[in-house]
């Protein structure tokens, strides 16, 4: 009878090779398997950053969209490779299972700037097959490993040579070169790592020590705060220079964060503020910049203050302490309002979020109520944003163009429509109140139609206050308002570093090592933008 099994064995060695080559199997299926799953990540993390470089971020949750994905992709990678072990080390059991091996994504080849070592495996001094001494140099198969030299301390010795005249027995000696630390016991370098581990990887200094410790270098964590308000003090100037090139733009975004500060048995919540200068989106020649400011609280008199002699376009949320900055008589002039669709749209999208409606229900959990009306202005908000990806980076001219065709079309139908509804809402429906957002400031919502400097999202502000939100976690809190205010200038720095593509570590390294010397006037040119042409041209020089 077809489909009869057929009866086991009795030979133990017959049946334990048996179960040896269906281990194999299984092993090899678990591997293709989980190697098919990480190339599917694998390819869906490409497809999004490709999007995202083609178009720009297209949602709020773009970026933890990435970070998901990359994550997922890591974990997949690694389980593909443990069971690829796995398949290998049951399939040398057995000769009738072939091994599996992954492929992989091919790899970029190393950089040419790193140094390459030359390691010579001694090759055979006889033939392997007739044992001839004969042999001939053929040529040489490379093997690239990629290695890394744990980190080294040195200590420099700086040498002065003392001189006695023979006529007047006067003592000649050069003078003593700038140290940012009082006695010059810390270089540059070394204060570059401490500054940009404690406000651009977000470890406080005490874990610093505690490192610097276990590597044979004891150092305190109070000759570790130290060095960090002597580099501060050395380069608030700098900090004023980016401070008065941010806020003469003509557009800015502002934005804000808590960050806890430590008070007597507690933590009070200060705020550190931030304005970024990006003209990026209309293809401007500037180069960005964000400048940050730290306060105890959010009383609107520290915004007045830091924009007390701003004019321009300001691209912010609905914040009640930015009002005064509108008012038509305002000294030294009108600022401009311009707000933020990604706000607009945020309270519409919870309402309307079928994903995570979905993830409730398959966690047991009560699904909320998916709102018509919300779902209909996230899809006619959406169209405006897919507008924005087409013409990002264009000339202002050009987008005002594109916006006055295809957008103020959607953005007067959207009006309509929105005011429609709201007459048929109670005034607390969640919809409403959405919905009243936008209309009681439609005139800052549509200034976009008419500037193709204008953004339709104050995301670069946001992306400029990500950082210290993740670091929160790790730093706990500042210790006191000037901590605060240091942090504040540091960030304002290694933030500019990083928006113009440079390693910030290496920028306040060569900085520290020059600022003394450097004549005030030329401040300018060690701003990062400018310190990497100066690079470039070294570079070219060479």
């Amino acid at each position: 009878m077809e489909g009869r099994l057929e009866p086991l064995s009795d030979d133990v060695k017959a049946l334990k090779a048996a179960l040896i080559v269906d281990r194999a199997e299984a092993a090899a299926a678990r591997a293709q398997q989980s190697d098919d799953q990480a190339l599917i990540a694998h390819l869906k993390l490409q497809i999004e950053k490709l999007n995202r470089d083609r178009y720009g971020p297209h949602s709020e949750r773009t970026a933890r969209l990435l970070d998901q994905l990359e994550l997922t992709l890591e974990e997949l990678e690694s389980s593909a490779t443990e069971d690829e072990l796995a398949a290998e080390m049951a399939a040398a059991k057995t000769t009738k299972v072939a091994s599996f091996t992954r492929k992989r994504p091919s790899r970029k080849p190393f950089p040419d700037h790193l140094p390459r070592e030359r390691v010579i495996i001694p090759g055979p001094v006889a033939c392997a097959c007739c044992s001839g001494a004969r042999l001939s140099r053929l040529g040489e198969d490379i093997t690239e490993t990629l290695e890394v030299i744990p980190k080294s301390w040195k200590v420099i010795q700086h040498v002065r040579e003392k001189f006695t005249c023979r006529d007047c027995e006067k003592i000649s000696q050069a003078p003593a070169p700038f140290h940012v630390s009082p006695g010059g016991w810390a270089g540059s370098s070394l204060l570059a790592m401490v500054l940009f581990e404690k406000f651009g990887q977000h470890q406080p200094l005490n874990r610093q020590a505690e490192r610097y410790a276990k590597e044979g270098v004891p150092i305190s964590l109070s000759t570790l705060a130290d060095q960090v308000g002597g580099c501060t003090a050395v380069l608030t100037p700098l900090f004023k220079r980016l401070e008065a090139y941010v806020l003469s733009a003509g557009r800015l975004h502002g934005d804000d964060t808590t960050v806890p500060v430590l008070a007597k048995g507690k933590t009070d919540t200060g705020r550190i503020w931030v304005y970024v200068r990006d003209d990026k989106p209309f293809g401007g020649p500037a180069p960005p910049g964000a400048v940050f400011y730290y306060s105890r609280d959010r009383a609107g008199k520290h915004p007045q203050a830091h924009l007390a002699n701003y004019t321009g376009i300001f691209q912010a949320d609905a914040y009640d302490g930015y009002r005064k900055l509108y008012e038509p008589g305002r000294a030294p002039g009108k600022i401009l309002e311009a707000a933020c669709w990604v706000h607009a749209r945020r309270p519409f999208f919870v309402m309307a979020d079928l994903a995570e409606n979905a993830r409730r229900k398959a966690q047991g959990n009560k699904p909320a109520v998916i709102s018509p009306l919300a779902l209909e202005a996230v899809r006619r908000i959406d169209e405006l944003f897919e507008i924005e990806r087409a013409i990002n980076g264009e000339t202002p001219e050009r987008r005002r163009a594109v916006r006055q065709e295809l957008s103020a079309p959607l953005v007067a139908n959207l009006e309509a429509w929105m005011r429609e509804q709201r007459a048929k809402l109670s005034r607390g429906n969640d919809v409403a109140k959405a919905m009243d957002y936008m209309l009681k400031r439609w005139a800052a919502f549509t200034r976009f139609l008419g500037d193709g400097r204008i953004c339709l999202s104050n995301n670069a502000a946001g992306r400029g206050v990500r950082g210290i939100a993740l670091g929160r976690k790790s730093w706990l809190f500042c210790g006191s308002d000037r901590g605060g205010e240091r942090a504040a200038v540091m960030y304002s720095l290694i933030v500019t570093a990083k928006m113009n593509n440079i390693d910030p570590q290496a920028w306040l390294a060569d900085v520290l090592a020059r600022i003394a010397e450097h004549p005030v006037h030329r401040l300018d040119e060690l701003l990062p933008w400018n310190w990497r042409d100066r690079n470039k041209q070294v570079d070219q020089a060479a």
